[in-house]
């Protein structure tokens, strides 16, 4: 007998006023089926990141049949689990389980989900050279995403030299030698000059949401000749996307990440087929009204 009833969360920190919730069941009740998604929030429980092995065994336990996992425990989570599918594997960074035949198995659609929104978005901005901010679990998935969709180079910073250097080398061992370097935010001046023939700038760092307000780098590094992707879907229009906007660069909210990678999730949890136009129309109408009540926030 097909299952037609599902029980999901999302594990993650300052999450509640996630859209992920109201994502997932407006889909799954187009296509008749029971489906909770419950919010595990490590703030409210007053957990810190190393509590997700065990949320995630008490979900195991309490019967649900997948989890979304998101800041800050995409990496953290990975050793708590029993497999990983080859993407997460290669990542080190897990935003999806699923729970299959007693074993809790990770998987990574935010590789996928970025580079659906990235094509559709920008789809004709060049990547002969580009900048990531942020080298953490989304930051992974959107390095991998951007070599995937055919970036010529890659420069990953952040405040952590060697987490960027690490991402950086793992890129490297998976793309080809020279496709990506890592840097810490000083050299953001020289890496973001006109002189220097950098494409574009991917935010991938909580900056920007609710609990982290404001800008990831210097207003004044910012100039029409970069285009601006953004990772942060809650506010979709962050303080970041607005300054470079009206700057005259060309921007991508993260709301489009968001969607693809919650199609992605979605059909790992029931083997259904969402339709992504249909939630892609959701998260428009969610973010503009979590907007209108002064909700923000991160990924998740």
């Amino acid at each position: 007998m097909t299952q037609d009833s599902y029980l999901v969360g999302l594990i993650g920190s300052g999450i509640g006023p996630s859209l992920s919730p109201a994502l997932h069941e407006r889909e799954a009740d187009r296509q008749g089926l029971r489906y909770l998604y419950r919010l595990i929030d490590l703030d409210a429980l007053g957990a810190a990141p190393g509590a997700v092995g065990a949320l995630v065994r008490f979900a195991r336990t309490l019967g649900f049949d997948g989890l979304n996992i998101t800041h800050p425990c995409k990496q953290l989570v990975i050793e708590h689990l029993d497999a990983l599918a080859p993407q997460a594997e290669a990542l080190g960074a897990v935003n999806t389980v699923v729970f299959e035949d007693g074993r809790a198995v990770g998987h990574n659609t935010d590789v996928t989900g970025f580079a659906a929104s990235f094509a559709r978005g920008l789809p004709d901005a060049p990547l002969e050279k580009v900048v990531q901010l942020g080298a953490g679990g989304a930051g992974a998935a959107v390095a991998h995403a951007l070599l995937t969709l055919g970036a010529g180079h890659l420069t990953v910073v952040d405040a952590l030299p060697d987490r960027a250097a690490d991402l950086a080398a793992a890129l490297n061992g998976h793309f080809g030698a020279g496709r990506a370097a890592a840097a810490t935010p000083d050299a953001l001046p020289s890496l973001l000059s006109p002189r220097s023939g950098a494409d574009g700038i991917v935010h991938a760092t909580p900056t920007g949401m609710a609990a982290h307000p404001g800008l990831p780098l210097a207003a004044g590094l910012l100039h029409p000749g970069l285009w601006v992707a953004e990772v942060v879907y809650r506010p979709l229009d962050t303080e970041l996307l607005r300054t470079a906007r009206a700057l005259g660069c060309p921007t991508l909210d993260g709301g489009g990440m968001a969607v693809f990678q919650a199609v992605d999730a979605f059909r790992l949890f029931t083997g259904r087929e969402p339709d992504a136009t249909r939630m892609l129309a959701d998260i428009a109408e969610l973010a503009d009204a979590a907007g209108t009540a002064g909700t923000a926030g991160a990924r998740g």
